[in-house]
């Protein structure tokens, strides 16, 4: 059986051992003891509240509850680059025109920019290979929308992802070797290492501060602004089904896209309910069906929440609310840590396909 819930100070050496096998270009999950146990210390106090919420960073971890052992992780921070600078390239567009030639041209460029400081970040979404299967990644991803809308007053009015830039099958970078290379003087794997550990000031001292010229990169490196690492593809494409998209900001070292929302319109803000625990919801259906003779609910894959922020918790089932009342086994309510009556949100796993006819 699996659980997530918030992480806990007992977590350090099953989050290192996670962190081991991420591999180069995810730059907030590093196998560096010191920086992983510091940021650790700071999601326990997070969920505790014993921080200012501008400062939290809310680690959420999936546990094999049957193995005690913890299989992935995934994570929320308040906000990005109020302590130190939060880079992305913008695309721009510049344009060059000459009447007496009847010469027009529109030129792609790349901006350096802090352009998204202070937004909320999702991020450090990582799944043990072992379990990448059924709904696991879902709910892994997923889980940390329910918990933004159960507790929205704490999250600016944006929210981002970093997703990882393409690399090769060697682990390079062609954006990297097309461009950072040339202003850092070191390999891509050393310029994320530094990054992860806060050094970021190498950043603003060494790269340029003017547009750079899209077309003056080689076509491989063109072509990979804004695509995602072939394993990020399907983390994309939940995130945008919840909401998010790609507006032209990417990553500086990789040219990975930079998805965005505003937290408002989120799908598990819109359309995540609150249902109380209830081992009587079936029966009464049930009783109501036979009355009215009409054909009862079907059951859709659900994730289910706890409502506390220090004790959160999200299990996925099959059910549905019915009058906002939901039906949980003995396990699934052992596995929430919840009794009868208590409350939890609730929100289908899928979005809701949109019928076209």
């Amino acid at each position: 059986m699996l659980v997530i819930r918030a992480i806990r100070e007992g977590d350090l050496d099953d989050l290192f051992d996670l962190a081991t096998q991420v591999g180069p270009g995810m730059t907030t999950l590093k196998p560096d003891r010191k920086s992983l146990g510091r940021r650790l210390e700071i999601a326990c106090a997070s969920f505790a509240e014993t921080i200012a919420p501008a400062q939290r960073d809310y680690m959420f971890v999936m546990e094999d509850v049957e193995r005690n052992k913890l299989v992935g992780v995934s994570a929320i921070k308040s906000a990005v680059g109020l302590d130190e600078p939060f880079y992305n390239y913008r695309l721009g567009t510049l344009v060059h025109s000459s009447n007496e030639l009847n010469v027009f041209s529109r030129m792609q460029t790349l901006y350096l920019s802090n352009d998204l400081t202070g937004c909320a970040e999702l991020c450090s979404l990582f799944l043990h290979p072992d379990y990448r299967s059924g709904t696991n990644g879902k709910l892994l991803s997923k889980c940390r929308f329910l918990f933004i809308a159960q507790f929205p007053h704490l999250f600016t009015e944006k929210l981002i992802a970093e997703m990882r830039g393409f690399q090769r099958s060697d682990g390079t970078s062609p954006f990297w070797d097309s461009l950072g290379q040339h202003f850092f003087k070191m390999d891509f794997n050393r310029a994320d290492d530094l990054t992860s550990l806060g050094q970021k000031s190498f950043i603003a001292e060494l790269m340029p501060r003017h547009p750079l010229y899209v077309a003056y990169l080689p076509r491989e490196a063109q072509e990979v602004i804004g695509c995602v690492h072939v394993a990020t593809a399907p983390a994309r494409h939940l995130l945008e089904q919840e909401g998010m998209h790609y507006e032209g900001y990417v990553d500086i070292f990789d040219a990975g896209p930079v998805l965005q929302a505003r937290v408002i319109e989120l799908r598990a803000v819109r359309e995540s309910e609150l249902a109380t625990v209830d081992s009587a919801a079936v029966k009464m259906e049930a009783e109501a069906v036979t009355k009215t003779r009409t054909k009862p609910k079907e059951d859709v894959p659900m994730i289910v929440a706890t409502t506390s922020m220090q004790h959160f918790r999200v299990i996925s089932t099959d059910g549905r609310p019915s009058a906002r009342r939901i039906v949980l086994a003995d396990e699934q309510k052992r596995l929430l840590e919840v009794t009868d009556g208590e409350a939890v949100r609730t929100m289908a796993l899928n979005p809701r396909k949109i019928s076209h006819a």
